[in-house]
C-alpha cells in the first residue's frame, strides 16, 4: 500500500507539471487520486450476482481519532439462486456480526478483501434479502478513502473520498461501477461539537450526551463510490438554487465551510446560485432538487462531485462551475466504462468553459478555448476514447490533457457542427433519457442522442475525433474571382501522417469557419464543409465589396495548429497585372509583373498544344521561335498568368 501511495505522488509529478492552471491540475489531483485502487481491482465476479436496492449506514466516528464503528444494513435482489452474498470489505476492518433480523449469521473475511456472509435460506431469482452487517476498526491507511487531519488552529476533521474503488475501505459494500443502490439513509454519530455532512438531504440532528446522531436521506440512485461523510466544526451558509418557475420550485444551495476563512470563502461562493441557475436554462433542472446541493470544505486538493455535495479543497470559480455540472454529467449519469470517461470529465470541463461564456464574454472564452487547443497540440496523438490496452494506466484515463481538455473541446465542436439549439437539446434529451437517467451511459449513446437532433449522422465525426487521433493543420487560401464574389480555397495536413499508426486519420472532414474582410470595413462570416483537400468554395459578397482580408476560426471552434489564412491573386486578377511587351515581337520580349510578384517559369505553347521553349526570367529572347500564335504560361510565386504572344 506504501507502494502504491509512492507510485501515485511519482506519477502526479510528472503529470502535473506541465499544466497551466493550478486548481485546475488539483481538481484533475482529486479525481484521479483513488484511481490506483480501480485498476487493481477488476470487477468482483462474486458480487455480480444480486442487485442493491437499498442502504442504511450507521456510522460513529471522530474525527479526532482514526477510526470507525458502524452498522450497514443492506437489502439486495438475487439475480440468481444464492446461498451466500459477497461484500467488498478491507480487511483492515473487522467484522463482529451479522444478522438477518435477529439470526445471527456466519461469515467470513477472506485474503481478497470479502465479506461472504452464508445466508440461513437458498434467495431465489427476482426475490430481495437483508442483512445486517456491525464492524469497526482503522480503515486502510495511505490509501485516502478515509482520511482524518486538522485545520484552522489544529482543529480535527474527518472525510472520505472513495472514487472510484475506495468505499471498501470504511464500509462493506458493492463497489461495481454499475450497480446503483436505489436509496440509501446514512446516520453520523459524532462529537455534538462537530457538523456532519453527507449525501441527501438531512432529516435530523438529535444530541445524546457528547454525541450527536445526524440523518440524511438520499433517494436517487447512486454507486459507492460517490457516498461520502466529512465531520469537523463546520460553519453552515445556506444560499438558494432553482429558477422557481412553475412546477420547479427552490431548493436548498447548504455549504459546509471552516469557520476560519467564512468570509473569503463566503465571498468565493456568491456565483453559486448563479451558475446552478445557468445550467438549469441550458440542460434542465438540477438532478436532485427534492434533496440539495452544496459544498463541504475538506483537505484533499481540488474537488470531488459526491452526488448533492462536492467536497472541495479550493473556491475558484472553475473549480466550483466544474464539480456542480458533474451532478448532471458523472453523478446522474456516469460514464458505463472507463473508456467513455470523457462522458464524464471532457462534457463536464466543457460546461465550466460555458459558464466563461456566459458570464465574461465571447473573448474571454475565446481565450479559454485557445487554452484547451494549445494543451491539446502540444503533442501530436491521443485518442478520446480509450483503448483497451490503455486501460491499466491510470495517467492516461485521467488525463488532463485528453479525457479533460480534448474531451471539452470535441464537445464544443459537437456544438458548433450541430448548431446551439441542437446541441443543447441533445444534451437534455440524453440526460433525460429513462435507460440512462440516474444511470449509465457509453459513447454510442451519447452520439445516438446528438444524431436524433441533428437529423444526420455524425459517425464521420466520431470516428475522427472521438475514436481515433491527432489533428489538421490548414492552408486557406482566398481571392476575388469575379463580380461579388470570392474563392477560398482549403488544404489541410494531419499531424499524424504515417497511414499505418494507430488512430490515423486520412482527412480530418469538418465545417470550417472563415473571416471575410471586406472593402466596406464588415466581415462576413462563413462555414466551409470541407470534406478533401484542395477543395474550393465561392462565396457570395455583398453588392459591390471585395474581400480584403481572411481570418481562420476567429473563435477558436474547432482543434487545429499553426493554421494559415492568407489572400492570394485568382488567375483572372493575375493575368490583368501581368503585361508582356513588345507584342508582336521578332526577337526579345520583357515580361511586366508588380514588385511583390516573381516569375519562377514561363512555358510557350503553340498551336498544336506543344511545349516548344520554357525560360525562367521575365527577359526572354524569342528569336528561336517560328512565326505564329503562342499561348504563354506565367508561372509565379501567386499563381498562374495567361498571355497570347505572336511571333513576327
Amino acid at each position: 500500500m506504501k507502494k502504491i501511495t509512492y507510485i501515485f505522488c511519482l506519477f502526479t509529478s510528472i503529470v502535473f507539471a506541465q499544466d497551466h492552471d493550478h486548481d485546475f491540475e488539483k481538481m484533475v489531483n482529486a479525481e484521479m487520486k483513488s484511481a490506483f485502487k480501480k485498476i487493481d481491482l477488476r470487477v468482483n465476479p462474486n458480487t455480480q450476482n444480486y442487485d442493491v436496492t437499498y442502504s442504511k449506514l450507521e456510522f460513529t466516528v471522530n474525527p479526532a481519532v482514526y477510526n470507525i464503528s458502524g452498522v450497514v444494513t443492506t437489502t439486495f435482489k438475487a439475480l440468481s439462486d444464492m446461498t451466500t452474498v459477497t461484500f467488498d470489505l478491507t480487511n483492515e476492518l473487522t467484522v463482529t456480526s451479522v444478522k438477518k433480523g435477529l439470526t445471527n449469521l456466519s461469515f467470513v473475511q477472506n485474503a481478497s478483501e470479502e465479506l461472504v456472509i452464508t445466508l440461513p435460506a437458498t434467495v431465489t431469482t427476482g426475490n430481495s434479502e437483508t442483512v445486517e452487517i456491525t464492524y469497526n476498526g482503522a480503515p486502510s491507511s495511505g490509501q485516502s478513502a478515509f482520511e482524518t487531519s486538522t485545520h484552522g488552529s489544529n482543529v480535527p476533521v474527518l472525510w472520505t473520498l472513495s472514487e472510484p474503488y475506495g468505499a471498501r475501505d470504511w464500509w462493506p459494500c458493492k463497489q461495481d461501477l454499475n450497480d446503483k443502490i436505489d436509496s440509501i439513509d446514512i446516520y453520523i454519530t459524532a462529537p455534538s461539537a462537530n457538523i456532519s455532512v453527507s449525501n441527501g438531504l438531512q432529516q435530523s440532528r438529535v444530541i445524546n450526551g457528547a454525541n450527536a446522531t445526524t440523518h440524511y436521506h438520499h433517494s436517487y440512485p447512486i454507486p459507492a463510490y460517490l457516498v461520502a461523510i466529512a465531520v469537523t466544526n463546520y460553519q453552515i451558509h445556506n444560499q438558494q438554487g432553482g429558477l422557481g418557475t412553475t412546477g420547479s420550485p427552490f431548493f436548498p444551495i447548504v455549504n459546509y465551510i471552516y469557520p476560519e476563512t467564512a468570509l473569503p470563502t463566503m465571498s468565493s461562493l456568491n456565483v453559486t446560485p448563479t451558475i446552478i441557475n445557468f445550467y438549469e436554462t441550458k440542460i434542465g433542472n438540477y438532478p436532485f432538487r427534492s434533496e440539495k446541493y452544496g459544498h463541504a470544505q475538506f483537505g484533499w486538493g481540488g474537488g470531488m462531485e459526491h452526488t448533492t455535495v462536492s467536497f472541495m479543497g479550493g473556491w475558484s470559480r472553475g473549480l466550483i462551475a466544474h464539480e456542480m455540472a458533474h451532478q448532471w454529467f458523472g453523478d446522474k449519469i456516469t460514464c458505463g466504462s472507463w473508456k467513455d470517461i470523457w462522458l464524464n470529465e471532457g462534457i463536464t470541463e466543457y460546461m465550466s468553459g460555458c459558464v466563461v461564456e456566459h458570464l465574461d464574454g465571447a473573448s474571454s472564452f475565446v481565450s479559454w478555448k485557445t487554452g484547451k487547443i494549445n494543451s491539446i497540440t502540444s503533442q501530436t496523438t491521443g485518442n478520446l476514447y480509450l483503448y483497451d490496452s490503455q486501460l491499466n494506466d491510470v495517467n492516461r484515463i485521467f488525463s488532463s490533457r485528453l479525457s479533460y481538455d480534448k474531451g471539452s473541446m470535441v464537445t464544443n465542436m459537437l456544438r458548433y457542427m450541430i448548431g446551439d439549439t441542437n446541441f443543447f437539446q441533445g444534451l437534455r434529451n440524453y440526460l433525460n433519457d429513462p435507460l440512462l437517467a440516474y444511470s449509465y451511459a457509453v459513447t454510442p449513446q451519447f452520439q445516438t442522442h446528438m444524431e436524433a437532433v441533428y437529423g444526420a449522422s455524425l459517425q464521420e465525426f466520431f470516428d475522427d475525433w472521438v475514436y481515433k487521433e491527432g489533428y489538421p493543420t490548414y492552408a486557406i487560401n482566398a481571392f476575388n474571382s469575379g463580380a461579388n464574389q470570392a474563392t477560398v480555397v482549403i488544404n489541410q495536413t494531419q499531424s499524424i501522417t504515417n497511414s499505418a499508426q494507430t488512430g490515423y486519420v486520412s482527412y480530418f472532414e469538418m465545417p470550417v469557419p472563415v473571416r471575410l474582410t471586406l472593402s466596406n470595413s464588415t466581415t462576413l462570416d462563413v462555414r466551409l464543409n470541407n470534406t478533401f483537400g484542395g477543395q474550393s468554395f465561392n462565396v457570395a459578397l455583398p453588392v459591390g465589396t471585395t474581400v480584403t482580408g481572411i481570418t481562420f476560426d476567429p473563435n477558436k471552434d474547432i482543434i487545429s495548429r499553426n493554421s494559415t489564412a492568407v489572400m492570394g491573386i485568382s488567375e483572372f486578377e493575375l493575368s490583368s497585372q501581368v503585361n508582356l511587351f513588345p507584342n508582336p515581337s521578332k526577337d526579345n520580349i520583357t515580361i511586366e509583373i508588380p514588385n511583390s510578384i516573381s516569375v519562377e517559369k514561363v512555358s510557350f505553347i503553340n498551336t498544336l498544344g506543344q511545349k516548344v521553349m520554357i525560360a525562367n526570367t521575365n527577359q526572354i529572347n524569342v528569336s528561336s521561335l517560328s512565326s505564329g500564335i503562342y499561348q504563354v504560361v506565367i508561372e509565379t510565386n501567386e499563381g498562374l498568368a495567361h498571355k497570347k504572344f505572336i511571333k513576327k
